[in-house]
C-alpha cells in the first residue's frame, strides 16, 4: 500500500491511550494495514500514530467499523498547519506553568499525586523543586526538616514503604524524580496504589516479617496523607510488557499526568532559546553576546551533540567562559558525538 495513502475517520473508532479509549472520529493517520478482523471478531485498522499529536509514534491498531472511514490520497487532503516558533513556545510555556500550578496543588493537598513525563534534561524537575522549595522556604530558614524530599537512583519495594512512611503526615511531598525502579516492581507499585488510593482513608499494609521495619521502628501499617510526584522519562503508553501496563495504567488512574510533549529537535531548540531568553545564563555575566552564541552553537550543531539539553546548555556556557579563545573547539571533544566541528 502507498505511503501516500490517508485513513480518515469519518465516524467513531477506538485507540487505548493510557487505558482510556480515545475516538479518532474526524482524524487522519497514514495507513499501513488494510482493514482487518480480529479472532475476537473486532475489527481494526492499522495506522501510523505519530502523525497526530498524543498518538504513540509507532503503527497502532484503531478499532472500528468496516465502513467508518475512508481512504483519500496525502497530496489532495487538507494541509496539516505547521505550528509557528512562536506557537511552540507559547505550548511549552503554558504546560511548564501548569506544571508549577500543579505542583503547589500537590504541596497544599489538593492534588493527591502527579506523574509528569517528558525528555531527559528540559527542566522538568528544576519547575517542581523551585514550586517545592519557595513553599518551604521557612522551614529552611527556621533549621527545621524539609517538608518534602527528592528520591532519585534505584529503591526496594521496603525502602519505598520507609521513605513513604517518614513523609505520611499531610503537607508532605515525596518527589521521585527519575526513579523508576518503582515504577517497574509489581511490589513497588502496589504499594504506591494503596499510597494514592481515591478512598477517603489511604492505609499502606506491610504483612510480611522485617528486620528493617522493627529496627528503624516502621510499624506494619500506617495511613498516608502526603502528595507524590513522579518524574520520569518513561512514557507509559511505549511500555511493551502487558502486566506493567496494566499496572501503570492502575497508578496513572490514581494521578495527573503531564506529558511536556517535546519530543523533536525543534521543540528541544526553542525550549533552549525561552529558558536562556528567560535569564538561565545570567548569573554567567555575559555582556557581549555571549549567550546568543551559546545557543546559536547549539542550533547549528543539534544533530551532533551527546544530548539536546538545559544540561548541555550549562557545559557549553562554562567553556564559552573558561575558554573564550577556542570553546568550540574544546565543545567539540567534551560535548559532541563526532570528530570534527564544522563552522
Amino acid at each position: 500500500m502507498s505511503k501516500k495513502v490517508l485513513v480518515k475517520f469519518k465516524e467513531s473508532g477506538f485507540y487505548n491511550i493510557r487505558g482510556k479509549a480515545t475516538d479518532v472520529k474526524g482524524l487522519e493517520f497514514p495507513l499501513i494495514e488494510d482493514y482487518k478482523t480480529g479472532s475476537d471478531m473486532v475489527g481494526y485498522i492499522t495506522v501510523d500514530g505519530g502523525y497526530q499529536p498524543g498518538f504513540p509514534t509507532r503503527n497502532i491498531r484503531i478499532k472500528c467499523e468496516q465502513n467508518s472511514f475512508t481512504l483519500i490520497d496525502e497530496s489532495k487532503a487538507k494541509a496539516k498547519r505547521e505550528e509557528t516558533d512562536e506557537e511552540i513556545i507559547e505550548r511549552l510555556r503554558k504546560r511548564f506553568d501548569i506544571l508549577e500550578d500543579m505542583t503547589q496543588a500537590t504541596k497544599e493537598g489538593t492534588v493527591r499525586a502527579m506523574i509528569v513525563t517528558g525528555p531527559p534534561g528540559v527542566g522538568k524537575s528544576f519547575g517542581v523543586e523551585r514550586t517545592l522549595n519557595k513553599e518551604d522556604l521557612f522551614n529552611m530558614m527556621g533549621e527545621r526538616k524539609p517538608k518534602y524530599e527528592v528520591v532519585k537512583g534505584a529503591m526496594s519495594a521496603i525502602g519505598l514503604y520507609c521513605k513513604l512512611y517518614e513523609y505520611a503526615d499531610k503537607g508532605n511531598v515525596v518527589v521521585f524524580d527519575d526513579c523508576d525502579s518503582v515504577l517497574l516492581d509489581d511490589l513497588s507499585l502496589n504499594i504506591l496504589k494503596a499510597a494514592l488510593d481515591s478512598s477517603t482513608k489511604r492505609t499502606i499494609h506491610w504483612n510480611t516479617d522485617s528486620s528493617k521495619l522493627r529496627a528503624e521502628g516502621v510499624p506494619g501499617s500506617f495511613e498516608f496523607k502526603a502528595g507524590a510526584i513522579f518524574i520520569t522519562n518513561i512514557k507509559f503508553e511505549n511500555v511493551r510488557s502487558k502486566k506493567l501496563q496494566d499496572h501503570l495504567a492502575a497508578l496513572e488512574s490514581r494521578c495527573h499526568y503531564i506529558d511536556l510533549q517535546m519530543d523533536t529537535e525543534r521543540e528541544k531548540v526553542l525550549r533552549i532559546k525561552q529558558i536562556v531568553k528567560d535569564g538561565m545564563l545570567d548569573t554567567y555575566d555575559f555582556q557581549n553576546g555571549e549567550a546568543e552564541e551559546v545557543v546559536s552553537f547549539i542550533d547549528d550543531q543539534k544533530k551532533k551533540l551527546r544530548e539536546l539539553s538545559l544540561r548541555t546548555v550549562l557545559k557549553i556556557a562554562d567553556l564559552r567562559k573558561s575558554f573564550p579563545g577556542n570553546w568550540k573547539e574544546m565543545a567539540e571533544v567534551t560535548v559532541m558525538k563526532t570528530g570534527r566541528y564544522a563552522a
